[in-house]
């Protein structure tokens, strides 16, 4: 239902966009959001956006990160800028579509210093 995309390699100062293209539509969908799960740390929320297009973001990414979603094309994205090694991890997309709730596979961000 979910597939992510866009992650990589990437140095420390710079940038990524991941996608989370969903097999549904996602115009009715409550909430979406970016989750991710370092090396041996719990998953975390990254940042969400209702259906309004309201976003919170966690502290550790506020300024650097943007959620955005355009359910003409039914996909989520998180931009990220001005990235650092303490933001590898797998990123995961998570939505809520026709009240249940899905998880994408994840895709590998892995920033280098």
């Amino acid at each position: 239902q979910l597939v992510e995309s866009g992650g990589g390699l990437v140095q420390a100062g710079g940038s990524l966009r991941l996608s989370c293209a969903a097999s549904g539509s996602t115009s009715s969908s409550s909430y979406m959001a970016w989750y991710r799960q370092g090396p041996g740390k719990e998953r975390e929320s990254v940042a969400a956006i209702s259906s309004r297009a309201i976003a919170n973001y966690a502290d550790s990414v506020k300024g650097r990160f943007i959620i955005s979603r355009d359910n003409a094309k039914n996909t989520l994205y998180l931009q990220m800028n001005s990235l650092k090694p303490e933001d590898t991890a797998v990123y995961y997309c998570y939505a809520v579509l026709l009240g249940l709730a899905y998880w994408g596979q994840g895709t590998q961000v892995t920033v280098s210093s």
